[in-house]
């Protein structure tokens, strides 16, 4: 359980840019993020649901597509809400499912529709806790034990 990818939105519908190192902001999110300070703090999907959609799709669209903050790997994000989420010393609370948009369908057609089922589109949360995290950084929910 780990994080594999992380990006920041430079302009709102912009270009996702891909960075090793993220700071995280207690009650903002990710900093230097056209979203920063928005409702939807910090965006996060999964590597394992990604790769079910894209399997389904019978397609190969990088997961930036998606215009997620986060990759995670190794945990289900799916009925989430409410969860705490601990990544590296980060510690983020989900506050519930990001439903996909049409964008979707302009990165690849029929994805908003794959989409849809099994939080799909990820979840949404607020940082509780910031600092710095890192590509390779542990992800696990809060009190209970890596595995």
């Amino acid at each position: 359980m780990r994080v594999e990818r992380i990006w920041v939105k430079r302009a709102h519908r912009g270009p996702m840019d891909p960075v090793d190192v993220a700071t995280l902001v207690e009650g903002k999110g990710v900093e230097g993020s056209a979203s920063f300070g928005s409702y939807r703090q910090v965006t996060i999907i999964t590597l394992e649901r990604w790769l079910a959609m894209m399997a389904e799709l019978g397609a190969d669209v990088d997961p930036s597509a998606r215009r997620a903050d986060l990759l995670v790997s190794g945990l289900d994000l799916e009925l989430s809400r409410d969860r705490l989420m601990n990544v590296g010393s980060c510690l983020l609370r989900i506050g519930g499912e990001v439903k996909p948009c049409e964008r979707m369908d302009e990165a690849y057609r029929g994805l908003r529709a794959v989409m849809g089922p099994q939080w799909g589109g990820g979840a949404w949360a607020e940082v509780l806790r910031g600092g710095d995290i890192v590509v390779g950084d542990a992800v696990s929910w809060h009190g209970e034990l890596f595995s």
